[in-house]
């Protein structure tokens, strides 16, 4: 049986993100003000249209990760989340949770209010962030990355994605293990679009079932605008949200757990139909 306190069996978990960066492929620039600095005033406001569209958790991000985009140091990561991290955690009863690789940005996050650590690298850019994350009895999302964002997408090759992407989700996940987050505070992320073909990404939300169940957690999604979706409807970045939603809901049909989104009420109406249709074919949520 698959528990977790970070996405609980009863219900879908949508989480919305918030990205604190100038350059994201999708909303980057939204939260900075005219002199560079992240808007928390106009962080909070997003945030509450999320959780007002039910958003059960904010993913707050201070480093883009489109393919391609460069590593940022670890001060400007800091200085854009910390703040909006604590200035959430004030003010909302939803998770908060930071989408970072690194160690000492997860620890900055953590102490100003996060409970959740959303890893792309899945423990492999930074070994020391487990350690952290376990020292504050915080959950951990372990995500599917070959590479880094700047080079993720030369040439990506599986010859059988599900299995290989649960066999390094596996060794990830024994590395958090060991340095003693128990299951009940780990999920796993797949990875879509993160070096991934078109095949592999499709293949991974229609299975995200199957790769549950093989590695005994509650998986998260996040298909959220990406360029696999415009690759299927031509439509460009600002107009993918049907697209996603769409994604959400085969997602969830076949076993997600969890979505990561820009458009939360698109989200969450998928999230319903899904969910229903699921329980319907007999299978209980998650």
């Amino acid at each position: 049986m698959i528990a977790s306190m970070i996405f609980p069996r009863e219900r879908v978990t949508v989480v919305g993100v918030l990205n604190a960066t100038p350059d994201s492929f999708s909303d980057g620039g939204r939260l900075i003000d005219d002199m560079g600095a992240v808007d928390v005033d106009a962080a909070v406001a997003v945030a509450a249209r999320m959780v007002e569209a039910g958003a059960e958790m904010i993913d707050v991000g201070g480093e883009s990760t489109r393919p391609g985009a460069m590593e940022t140091s670890l001060a400007i990561e800091i200085d854009r989340t910390a703040p909006v991290v604590e200035a959430l955690a004030k003010r909302f009863a939803v998770e908060i949770s930071i989408d970072t690789r690194k160690a000492a940005v997860a620890e900055a996050a953590l102490d100003a209010g996060a409970r959740v650590v959303n890893d792309i690298s899945g423990l492999g850019f930074d070994a020391a962030l487990a350690g952290i994350t376990s020292a504050a009895g915080a959950s951990l999302i372990v995500g599917h990355l070959r590479g880094t964002p700047e080079t993720m997408q030369q040439n990506p090759h599986f010859d059988d994605v599900l299995g290989e992407v649960a066999t390094e989700l596996g060794a990830s996940l024994a590395a958090a293990r060991a340095a003693g987050i128990p299951d009940e505070r780990l999920a796993v992320d797949p990875g879509i679009g993160f070096g991934k073909r078109l095949e592999d990404n499709l293949a991974l939300l229609a299975n995200v079932g199957s790769l549950g169940k093989a590695l005994g957690l509650p998986v998260l999604v996040g298909p959220s605008r990406k360029q696999f979706l415009g690759s299927l409807t031509g439509d460009p970045v600002e107009c993918r949200d049907a697209a996603t939603a769409a994604a959400c809901a085969v997602a969830i049909f076949a076993g997600a757990d969890a979505v990561r989104v820009h458009d939360v009420a698109g989200a969450v109406r998928a999230a319903a139909v899904a969910s229903a249709l699921r329980d319907a074919r007999g299978e209980a949520i998650a």
